[in-house]
């Protein structure tokens, strides 16, 4: 979120209205406690290292604007790992993330008044210029409307504004006619067919030559959008529309933020995240200050700076009142339900809520659920406005320490690179244009002067992209009347924000401590380190604690259990319905270990009570081990994917020897591909997404892919399957089967290897007998070997009275079994041996999900009875004695002799098998 530039410069009859409360700030001031995990320096910082920190992101900027130039224009965006220009179109789909890209140079165009920032105003001067001569705005692209608005349309908004601003002081841009703002009205008409519904929210996505409903605009079916897509245009359509005098702009902004406003949840002021353009219902009922939400409230105070209108500031009011109450969990902000604002929707908070000053995103466990930084620059943002606020010269150190990680970590040859894995230090292809737009924008206001500006800076609003707008414009073309024009407005009073921040003027320096007063106990809240998951594991490896409880072995009616709650800060309650309902305090733990152990134990638990609900969900699939001495017999029960082959429709599987993938984490370049090609890759699950390793693996050239659990001794017997869930994305090109594994089962595969080296496996949606495994292949050698070793303790058993009696039994229940076990017929009911009649997986992206059903692995039987699915064989592996002559004619002749000749060996082994097979699935 950007604020205003400078409230105190809004001129005009406005002025006595900057008396009311400034609560953003208030919050804002409270958060930013936990702006760092460690503190530095307070010390007031000399002129001269300001000078030097600003000069240095002058030179940071020239780094990344100079390579997009040079190796990326009039492209969208510069690749900065490839250091070549991305055009949509060219480069792999990355989904959602490519609609802002519209062939319309948008670096270039979201960069223009970074350069007069910056005071780089002949640079300005040439891109204008360019983008006069050589963007298109009629391209044949679908683009979405929200990111359009903001960094297109507020770009050449924010370049006007500039450009006529340097016109006015008589030494540049003398040339300029308003083109640019001609542009930004071509745009805008480009824009408003995404309104045509009957609520006036827009479609997510319009076609910038074709509209919406034009047979060639390929969209205009989309059903739902988010809230800060529809609320977030008022700014960049208002300030078009009093620039132009055409008020049609500002009629379709405000109807859409009318119509949220009006669907607001009435008893909790809350809106939730993402909402149906033609009906108005509420498709996500969460709702907090981040992804989905955050630019709506942004954008109803700055209407209410920009425009003038007192509704936009009532109706923030309301919402900020309603946040204060709910969502506001300091030090944290965290997401609730519409309906029922006192159940936190989730326990963690995204990178996009630190636009609310001062925030940034750590998790409330205190971990890595999204290790992917792009690099956005929300929090040199609210660093930029904590400062202007409050004078501490701890932002400053906070904006230092963010320029030494920026060139630190990000900095590449050709420009700066997205974070991929913050715990890795891996690159992303990436540099989005808010990284010039905003980023270096904000980090060279933080250290300039009045002095170092050749325009003032308190004279204009920034957009949510930092674009400028002029604070005149709010009395200009007022086609709007200011009357409030909706209805059912909460009734609010001064007394209703006694504990706000009226004047920020002369709070801090009538005690210049108080904003450390309010740092100071907050600031070890978050660990200096992030993540610190190995601590706990290398304590279960010594003397020190027990590993956490785990979400899924918790047991609401085990003293032991409830005890460790309470260490860990969570409280249980009893419902009148017979659930309980955990919540969280972590200044309640008894040690900060604990507070984060609780954390993880609350993410868990949401994350399992959200995998039960699942609807669409995949019954179990099988690894069978088919190489020696296993052939078959050793069936490990596996989770699914939700994308890649459906091995539900390719009845015979993928089959095919194993090999270990390095990375073993499967989440970069494989490095040995030789290894993999045509065979199926052993990987680890964590640090990425499933879809990506699978993505990974499939051009290396693997048939398919097992997923091992890394959660040490997790079993299939203990904990129920899941399925792999994918990455949000288009994953139909992924074409290979992907199963996963716990570890346990995952590690009779990998001591098999590292015993017998080649191992052949097969994936399937259920276990397949032998006689259908090797129908029709030659036989190798050992097979003989060992089905005649097999006939050897047959004959033996057979001589033993008891030992013949129970084998008979066995057998007959065999034969009972393998009646009931054949493959219906098509359109028949499947028996209950199928394994699609057993209880469904549950969907994860990269977590285990608890359910009530049980999955079972048998355990070892009888010695006439068929072994377990997790041994090696029905057999133990006997000492290699030397062949007699009879035994080796007999091999020889076998060797070109077919499956079909030999089954009657070995039918009573396939029936023996076959309830082996219905025990274990």
């Amino acid at each position: 979120m950007s604020g205003a530039a400078g409230w105190q410069g809004g001129g005009g009859d406005r002025g006595p209205r900057w008396r009311r409360p400034w609560k953003l700030l208030a919050l804002g001031l409270l958060s930013a406690s936990s702006v760092l995990a460690a503190t530095p320096g307070a010390g007031a910082m000399s002129k001269e290292e300001k000078r030097r920190l600003g000069n240095q992101v002058l030179e940071m900027f020239d780094h990344a604007y100079s390579n997009y130039m040079e190796h990326a224009y009039p492209a969208d965006e510069l690749m900065p790992l490839t250091c070549r220009g991305r055009v949509r179109g060219q480069e792999p789909s990355r989904g959602d993330v490519d609609d802002a890209l519209g062939k319309f140079s948008l670096t270039l165009i979201d960069t223009l008044d970074t350069l007069v920032v910056l005071n780089k105003t002949k640079e300005f001067e040439e891109a204008v210029k360019k983008v006069i001569k050589d963007v298109n705005l009629d391209n044949d692209i679908v683009v979405s409307v929200f990111e359009t608005n903001i960094r297109v349309l507020g770009g050449l908004l924010g370049g006007h504004s500039v450009a006529i601003m340097l016109k006015e002081k008589g030494e540049y841009m003398q040339w300029y006619n308003g083109e640019l703002l001609h542009m930004a009205k071509e745009l805008g008409y480009k824009l408003l067919p995404a309104f045509n519904t009957t609520s006036g929210l827009p479609y997510p996505r319009v076609n910038l030559k074709f509209g919406v409903r034009h047979p060639e605009a390929r969209t205009g079916t989309e059903t739902d959008t988010c809230t800060a897509c529809a609320g977030t245009l008022i700014l960049e359509f208002a300030a078009l529309s009093r620039f132009t005098g055409t008020s049609i702009f500002e009629e379709y902004a405000r109807k859409a933020l009318d119509f949220i406003w009006e669907k607001r949840q009435r008893s909790s002021n809350l809106v939730g995240v993402t909402i149906n353009i033609h009906t108005g219902d509420w498709v996500r009922k969460d709702s907090g200050v981040g992804a989905g939400i955050d630019s709506y409230y942004e954008y109803l105070l700055k209407a209410y700076v920009l425009l003038g209108d007192d509704s936009f500031l009532e109706r923030f009011n309301t919402h900020y009142d309603a946040i204060m109450r709910y969502i506001s969990q300091p030090p944290l902000l965290l997401d609730v339900h519409i309906h029922k604002p006192m159940l936190n929707a989730r326990t963690w908070m995204d990178s996009l809520l630190a636009f609310f000053p001062g925030l940034q995103a750590f998790t409330t466990d205190f971990r890595v659920h999204w290790a992917q930084h792009p690099l956005r620059p929300e929090f040199a943002e609210s660093t930029y406005f904590l400062y202007k606020a409050t004078g501490d010269p701890y932002y400053l150190e906070v904006g230092k320490t963010l320029i030494e990680n920026l060139n630190k970590y990000a900095r590449v040859p050709c420009g700066f690179a997205a974070m991929k894995d913050v715990r890795t230090g891996s690159h992303e292809d990436r540099m989005d244009s808010f990284f010039l737009a905003e980023m270096f924008k904000y980090l060279y206001l933080l250290f300039a002067d009045k002095e170092d500006m050749i325009f003032d800076i308190e004279d204009y609003i920034f957009t949510t992209e930092a674009h400028l707008l002029p604070l005149w414009l709010s009395t200009t073309n007022q086609t709007i009347p200011k009357k409030n024009t909706t209805t059912e407005y909460t009734e609010l009073d001064d007394s209703n924000f006694d504990w706000t921040c009226p004047n920020t003027q002369i709070l801090f320096p009538n005690d210049p401590m108080f904003a450390q007063s309010i740092r100071e106990p907050l600031k070890n809240v978050v660990d200096k380190s992030c993540p610190r998951g190995i601590s706990r594991v290398e304590e279960s490896l010594g003397s020190g604690p027990k590993p956490p409880l785990r979400a899924r072995d918790f047991m609401a009616s085990n003293p032991e259990h409830l005890e460790i709650l309470k260490k860990m800060g969570v409280s249980l309650i009893h419902l009148k319905d017979g659930r309980v309902q955990l919540v969280q305090h972590a200044v309640q733990a008894a040690s900060s270990l604990d507070a984060e152990d609780g954390l993880r134990f609350m993410q868990e638990m949401i994350e399992l009570s959200s995998q039960q609900q699942k609807e669409q969900q995949l019954p179990p699939r099988a690894v069978q081990i088919v190489s020696h001495p296993f052939f078959g017999r050793v069936v490990l029960t596996a989770g699914p994917a939700q994308f890649g082959m459906d091995l539900s429709k390719h009845k015979a599987g993928t089959r095919g020897f194993v090999a270990t993938i390095k990375p073993y984490n499967g989440c970069s370049e494989i490095t040995n591909p030789e290894a993999v090609k045509e065979k199926i890759a052993l990987m680890q699950r964590g640090q990425c997404m499933f879809a990506e390793k699978a993505r990974n693996i499939q051009k290396a050239g693997a048939i398919g892919g097992i997923v091992i659990d890394d959660n040490e001794g997790s079993s299939s017997d203990t904990a129920p399957l899941f399925q792999m869930a994918g990455d949000g994305k288009n994953t139909d090109d992924i074409t290979i089967p992907m199963l996963f594994l716990f570890n346990k089962e995952g590690n009779i595969i990998l001591d098999a290897i590292r015993e017998y080296e080649a191992v052949e496996v097969l994936l399937s949606d259920k276990a397949k007998d032998r006689a259908t495994i090797f129908k029709g292949k030659m036989i190798p050698n050992y097979i003989i070997d060992s089905n005649l070793e097999m006939e050897n303790m047959d004959q033996k058993l057979s001589e033993n009275d008891s030992h013949k009696q129970n084998s008979e039994e066995a057998t007959s229940a065999s034969q009972d079994v393998g009646a009931v076990s054949e493959e219906p017929e098509e359109g028949e009911n499947s028996d209950v041996t199928d394994p699609d009649s057993l209880a469904p997986a549950h969907a994860d992206s990269d977590s285990v999900s608890i359910s009530n059903q049980d999955s079972y692995v048998p355990g070892t039987d009888e010695a006439s009875a068929p072994e377990p699915a997790c041994t090696q064989g029905d057999h133990q592996p006997q000492e290699q004695k030397p062949e007699t002559e009879s035994n080796s004619k007999v091999n020889w002749d076998n060797k070109v002799q077919p499956m079909e000749s030999i089954l009657a060996d070995w039918n009573e082994d396939i029936e023996a098998f076959e309830m082996m097979e219905k025990d274990e699935l």
